[in-house]
């Protein structure tokens, strides 16, 4: 912290993060513990974008998505988990101020740019199932990259008004923070004055996209098992349910728990609660999702098994 002379105010220039408040014993093994998850989440991701990049019959649309889900797992997971790793051993767990305002902004622009994708994803199995016939039109390679683009820039561009409040709220206390990140709850519970209008405008972009996306994702479900129960029985109808099945899985998991982040009124209260649904989310779903989608689905596993082969 920095003191100035003429106003006697307090400028803050740097945070701590005090992450897992635990013994040494116990910050060794949560740094084994989360390092295995790391390298393990890098590895099943990895594999996936191989797969897809190097068997031709997953160049479809579907896989093309799944390949880039894969990468913004990895992007996503890269965001938060080096420097929770790097602070298990750092004597200051100290992140300056303006990288503190940077993490937030990137952390939680993957995660909108998740939801995004999620959705998009949605809308490729309904085009696909319900309207088989128009899919080859629909999703095009130029049209399949010009949504996977917009996911992108639309995730990063919907924090820039969240993460321009947060660097216009005074900080001027404490600076420490109660979170192995710079997450939002965290930090406005360290602000100087109640800053209500800040709290309401950003959980506001929270539950917009939230719900919207959700909204979005449940009706075309909704309209894909309609359709796919007027399939007749066999692999067909077996190899569309397998496939949703395991996107509603993902769905389920992530949703789910950045909506008792992000929405619960008692989560901003519950620095504990913070802290694993955090983990949940950010660190144990894009370790799940390759497992999810490679398990059941047969040609995916075909192509890893190619892939480990080549290795």
């Amino acid at each position: 912290m920095y003191i100035s002379d003429s106003n006697n105010t307090i400028v803050i220039h740097e945070f701590i993060l005090l992450g897992f408040l635990c013994s040494r014993e116990l910050e060794i093994l949560l740094f084994i513990f989360f390092s295995i998850i790391y390298i393990l989440t890098l590895l099943g991701n990895s594999a996936i974008i191989c797969a897809v990049w190097w068997d031709q019959q997953l160049h479809t649309p579907m896989y093309t998505l799944l390949a880039n889900f894969s990468f913004l797992e990895i992007c996503f997971i890269n965001s938060n988990v080096p420097n929770m790793l790097l602070n298990f051993f750092s004597k200051t767990k100290t992140i300056s101020y303006n990288g503190c305002i940077l993490q937030f902004y990137i952390f939680l622009s993957l995660c909108a740019t998740e939801l995004f994708f999620l959705a998009l994803m949605a809308f490729d199995r309904y085009v696909a199932i319900c309207c088989p016939l128009h899919y080859p039109i629909i999703m095009t390679k130029k049209i399949c990259g010009a949504l996977v683009s917009a996911c992108w820039v639309g995730g990063f561009l919907w924090l820039v008004t969240p993460a321009t409040l947060i660097s216009q709220v005074p900080f001027c206390g404490s600076n420490v923070i109660d979170h192995y990140l710079c997450d939002l709850g965290a930090m406005l519970a360290i602000s100087c004055i109640p800053v209500p209008k800040t709290t309401l405008t950003c959980s506001t972009f929270s539950a917009v996209i939230l719900l919207v996306t959700l909204f979005y994702i449940l009706v075309s479900y909704i309209l894909v098992l309609r359709a796919v129960f007027r399939v007749p029985k066999g692999s067909g109808r077996k190899k569309a349910f397998s496939t949703c099945a395991s996107h509603l899985v993902v769905v389920s998991l992530f949703h789910g728990s950045v909506m008792v982040m992000y929405i619960s009124p008692g989560a901003a209260n519950q620095p504990g609660l913070q802290k694993f649904v955090t983990m949940f989310y950010s660190i144990a779903t894009p370790l799940l999702n390759p497992l999810i989608y490679s398990l059941r689905n047969k040609d995916m596993k075909i192509a890893l098994r190619k892939v480990f082969c080549k290795l």
